[in-house]
Parts: structure tokens; C-alpha cells; sequence
């Protein structure tokens, strides 16, 4: 009987993407791997509690830094890899000229006002894109200007763009990278010179440094190894989220014909 991992994944798409990709990896190690979902906090606190072993995927050190601080006030822990390099980002469809809108505060200018969607959806409240664009709206007085945020489902954001471009309407999207609509839109980021969306993270694998001896210095060198990227994410979300591929398969043929160990 082979021994058993606890793997802790946040749920969510592209989480689920990347936590497949590691499942994999330790599943080729000999590990017989149970996943946990649950949501950004939960996650950290059953690592706190050694419910699970490990997380996939930290984003350090400003959106997860504070989940990591209280995980490490019980036991020390391990960053693995670089799965991706996630940030938040506000983003128009590029048939929204650049010249009108490079930057957010372009968003106020009067013949912006007129052609833009008004309605901002957002994700749910617990996310850092769905803080930072609550500040952005009052930074920017936005809500003077017209518009208005409000949280929601992941499906609510995705289907109001999608909805949005397919009529060619003028739209801004709260998001981030690494995300499926990246995969099919060009969506361009807005310029936001206050810093409010926060920096570039590193997604990394998280593990308890007590079950880290459960892995020989080989395993642990090829967990660390692992380097995905935001495109490739973004591409294995869209097969699974929007063409209904089998999320194992998908990720499971990404390793097989893509992946090269460093």
C-alpha cells in the first residue's frame, strides 16, 4: 500500500489546473494523492492544522503572505517551484481603441463614460482583485464617474465579458493572470500607476516542513523543478473550463508531450 498525500487545492479553476499537474507528478513518484478543496483561507488553515501536507498554490508574498504568517506561527514551511507568476489586472477587449483608454484614469474621460459598460463584475469577495477594485473604484472616483462594482461568481465575471464582446461592447474585466479568458480574448491591461492591483506574485508549492521528509532529496528537487507559466495555465484552464475536456487527461497529456524535468 502505497503511502498517502494529503494535497490541499484551492478551489478554483486554475488552481485545480495546476494542482492536477502536481498530482501527477507525485502520483509518478508512487504516492497515492487525496485532494482537498477548499476555498483561499480554509486551505491554509488545514495546513495549519496538518490536515493536508501540502498547498497548491501559494501566491506569495502579497496575495497568500498573510495565510503563510499564520501557518508558520504553528510550523515552518517549504516553498516549492514556480508554478506561475500571478497578478491582478484591470483589462478592456483590445477593439477598445488605446489611444481612448491606455490607462484607468482614462475610464472618466467624458467620451469613455458614454461608450462604456458601466457595470464592473467582479469575483468573490474574499479575492484580492475583488479588494484592490473596491479601492481603484474610490482612488479613481469612479463611482462619481458612473460605474459601479459589484462581487460575484467566477461564471457571473466570465460570462458578463464574454457577453459583453461577443455584442462588441466596451467593457472593463477584473482580472488576473494566469485565466482562461487570456487563452481566446487579447485583453489589454490598463495602466495603474498608484500601484492598487498589488505586484507579481510567485505561485509556489507549499509544504509543512514536518512531512517534508516523507520525500527522498531527489523528490523534493523535482517538486521544485516544476516551472509552468501563466500561458500554459491559461490554456489548460480553457480545455477544461470552456472546451469540457477531463481535467486529468488534460493535464496528464501537458506532462507527457510538453513537459521537459530541468
Amino acid at each position: 500500500m502505497s503511502e498517502v498525500i494529503n494535497l490541499g487545492v484551492t478551489d478554483l479553476s486554475f488552481h485545480r489546473v495546476t494542482a492536477s499537474l502536481v498530482f501527477h507528478v507525485l502520483s509518478d513518484m508512487g504516492f497515492t494523492v487525496e485532494r482537498k478543496y477548499s476555498a483561499h483561507q480554509d486551505n491554509f488553515a488545514r495546513l495549519k492544522s496538518g490536515e493536508i501536507d501540502l498547498l497548491a498554490s501559494a501566491w506569495l508574498p502579497s496575495s497568500h503572505g498573510i495565510y503563510k504568517a499564520d501557518v508558520e506561527t504553528v510550523i515552518p514551511v517549504l516553498e516549492l517551484g514556480l508554478h506561475y507568476e500571478p497578478y491582478a489586472l484591470w483589462g478592456v477587449p483590445d477593439y477598445v481603441p488605446q489611444e481612448m483608454v491606455a490607462q484607468i484614469s482614462d475610464l472618466t474621460k467624458p467620451e469613455v463614460v458614454s461608450r462604456m459598460n458601466k457595470h464592473i463584475q467582479g469575483i468573490n469577495p474574499g479575492a484580492g482583485i475583488t479588494r484592490f477594485s473596491i479601492q481603484m473604484m474610490k482612488d479613481y472616483q469612479l463611482t462619481q464617474a458612473g460605474y459601479e462594482f459589484s462581487s460575484g461568481t467566477e461564471e457571473a465575471c466570465f460570462a458578463a465579458f464574454e457577453q459583453a464582446v461577443s455584442k462588441q461592447q466596451w467593457v472593463i474585466v477584473p482580472l488576473w493572470k494566469p485565466q482562461f479568458l487570456h487563452h481566446k480574448h487579447n485583453i489589454r491591461e490598463l495602466i495603474e500607476p498608484k500601484g492598487a492591483l498589488g505586484i507579481v506574485d510567485r505561485a509556489v508549492l507549499m509544504v509543512r516542513q514536518d512531512r517534508a521528509q516523507r520525500f527522498t532529496e531527489t523528490q523534493l528537487a523535482t517538486l521544485d523543478s516544476l516551472r509552468f507559466s501563466n500561458e500554459i495555465i491559461a490554456e489548460l484552464d480553457y480545455k477544461v473550463s470552456r472546451e469540457g475536456q477531463e481535467l486529468d487527461q488534460v493535464t496528464r497529456q501537458w506532462l507527457d508531450t510538453s513537459f521537459h524535468h530541468s
